[in-house]
């Protein structure tokens, strides 16, 4: 029986998870996630479901018409008796709250996400005419304000991958498990710091992803879309440094296919990436606050500034739209302009 690729067992759980948290949802939102299905991932629509919930349990805990009805027994009429008003506190209600006796927040991006929910939510049932009202439309959205983008430069990426080589600054305990980890950890973080690719396209890599002939790795989209990334000198060196080792492991049964093992030969996972890429980043002295996603910006960023090519990086990171890498990326302008400075002089000397 051949091994099931890794793409499929991911929306298989997340299909599961979906079911269970339906169950938690009124009736009438089965509707909305059949119409959601054909154009969104599972993922996403776990994170619909993940706010509609909390949103419903707003209004039982809040609204004296529904504090003694279950959410699973609200009816499609809640939604008309509802007032933007009543979204309005809803997320002023987000911006802290407390749940099962732990503090949570949202800041301005978890608030317009919260509400583009609702918003896509009441205008499936108002658009088929299920409702009369669509109160979300008339709440403002949260305005964001541009956060300066952490990444590395060219002595920190050194510096990160030369502890990641030598680990001489871990602990003892620490050092025990990097002599069996540290060619993988360094062909990871080499990969990621040379392609931008996301950390979960980077778990879910395949050995017979891997094109050393013509030096890319074929990889899976979050929309689904399947790509093929191209890598230079150095990640090829890093790669085929871990790649010998790596077929002399048996890997666990179900991981067989898969590039980069843990520990107990299974498929590496998010979490773990995420941990190593901490840990690393924590032995380099003064080094920003390093996730893999700083990784992927660090890229970015230095794929621009060789090339000026927006249109590129956004290809190259997987964004549907080049407003989104504009966004992130476009603020680098701001040191080529800071070298117009020296070009032109008012007097001669």
């Amino acid at each position: 029986m051949s091994e099931k690729p890794y793409y499929e067992g991911v929306n298989i759980r997340n299909e599961l998870k979906l079911k269970e948290q339906l169950k938690e949802l009124p009736p009438f939102c089965k509707q909305f996630f059949i119409a959601l299905e054909p154009t969104t991932s599972s993922r996403t629509r776990i994170a619909y479901a993940y706010d509609l919930a909390c949103f419903f349990n707003f209004i039982k805990d809040n609204n004296p018409m529904f504090r003694n009805m279950e959410v699973r027994e609200f009816p499609l009429s809640i939604l008309d008796s509802l007032r933007p008003s009543d979204i309005e506190e809803y997320l002023f209600y987000l911006k802290v709250y407390e749940k099962d006796g732990k503090a949570h927040t949202n800041d301005e991006r978890g608030l317009k996400r919260k509400l583009a929910s609702l918003r896509t939510f009441y205008n499936y049932y108002y658009k088929h005419e299920l409702i009369e009202t669509n109160p979300a439309i008339k709440v403002d959205m949260p305005k964001l304000h541009d956060k300066a983008i952490v990444r590395l430069d060219a002595d920190e990426v050194a510096m990160l991958l030369d502890e990641v080589e030598s680990g001489e600054n871990l602990s003892k305990r620490q050092q025990a498990y990097h002599q069996r980890t540290k060619v993988r950890d360094l062909a990871i973080l080499t990969l990621m710091l040379g392609t931008g690719i996301r950390v979960s396209e980077c778990v879910g890599l395949d050995m017979d992803d891997v094109d050393f002939k013509n030096n890319g790795i074929k990889i899976h989209r979050k929309g689904g879309a399947e790509v093929v990334v191209y890598f230079g000198e150095e990640v090829r060196d890093a790669l085929l440094a871990y790649w010998e080792e790596r077929q002399g492991i048996t890997a666990a049964q179900g991981s067989t296919n898969a590039l980069f093992l843990s520990l107990q030969h299974k498929r590496i996972g998010v979490r773990a990436v995420e941990n190593l890429v901490k840990k690393y980043a924590k032995l380099v002295t003064n080094l920003k606050k390093i996730t893999p996603h700083k990784l992927r910006s660090t890229y970015g960023t230095s794929l621009y500034q060789e090339t000026g090519d927006i249109y590129l990086v956004a290809d190259v990171l997987g964004h549907k739209d080049v407003n989104t890498t504009k966004k992130h990326y476009a603020a680098i302008e701001d040191d080529r302009r800071r070298t117009a400075a020296k070009y032109v002089h008012l007097r001669k000397d």
